[in-house]
């Protein structure tokens, strides 16, 4: 496996949830971390935690749905440790509800933060990674995407094209210098309910995760696991859901 010793990654979405995890296992595991997120007081508190286990990270405010942040992001992890190896994509949102509801702010604001976002890291990132001659794109997806059910009709169109978005990239780029992971989770224990704005919707998620949902960590280890890999190797997707989730 490659040394995490060795890489710079950035990850947005890291003040909580599978982001904050994220950070953490792998600023355990070596690598240095670049935090992005909104709140920047959380962001200050989880690069203050890592250092003082003896990792290395740094904290930049980030909304991605600004191009311009990405960008900072980004320049952060050069200008401070000379490279960035890994972006993880892990900033999402989720204010289901059903179609007929009509809730076009909610679903201009998911595809603002879960597609356009990912756009401006994939946009941020390819210049450094085509610079440096390799460079490794990770992004939180859905299971949502794969199994379409009611209420998240929008939410998983914007998680499926975001699959569509790396795969077309992963095609245009098999000169060996690109890789692109999509990680699917199932339910997993994050604020991701807090953004739902039908209550009776919000009810029930707030349920199945208390009842069966995944910890953040148990994604983190995914994303552990495809960055770990030999670069010859990519692992383009990958699901992962608690046993109970049908």
């Amino acid at each position: 496996m490659d040394s995490l010793e060795d890489k710079v990654v950035a990850i947005t979405g890291a003040s909580s949830g599978i982001g904050a995890a994220t950070a953490r296992r792998l600023a355990r595991a070596g690598a240095t971390v670049v935090l992005g997120a909104r709140r920047a007081d959380r962001l200050d508190a989880l690069a203050s935690e890592i250092c003082a286990a003896g990792g290395r990270a740094v904290g930049v405010a980030v909304d991605v749905t600004r191009a311009e942040d990405l960008d900072l992001l980004v320049e952060t992890a050069v200008s401070t440790y000379g490279r960035l190896d890994v972006l993880v994509g892990s900033a999402g949102i989720g204010p289901i509800s059903p179609m007929t509801a009509r809730r076009r702010t909610d679903w201009d604001a998911m595809i603002d933060v879960n597609l356009r976002g990912v756009l401006h890291g994939v946009d941020a990132a390819l210049p450094v990674f085509e610079r440096q001659g390799r460079g490794h794109l990770v992004t939180i997806v859905s299971t949502a995407g794969l199994k379409i059910v009611p209420t998240m009709a929008v939410y998983a169109a914007t998680k499926n094209a975001v699959r569509t978005v790396l795969e077309g990239l992963r095609q245009e780029s098999t000169d060996g210098t690109l890789k692109t992971t999509a990680i699917s989770p199932g339910y997993v224990r994050t604020e991701f309910g807090d953004s739902v704005t039908d209550p009776v919707i919000r009810a029930e998620i707030g349920r199945n995760m208390a009842d069966f949902a995944l910890d953040p960590d148990d994604v983190a280890r995914a994303v552990e696991f495809v960055v770990d890999q030999p670069w010859e190797v990519e692992i383009g997707e990958l699901s992962i859901r608690p046993t109970r989730q049908g």
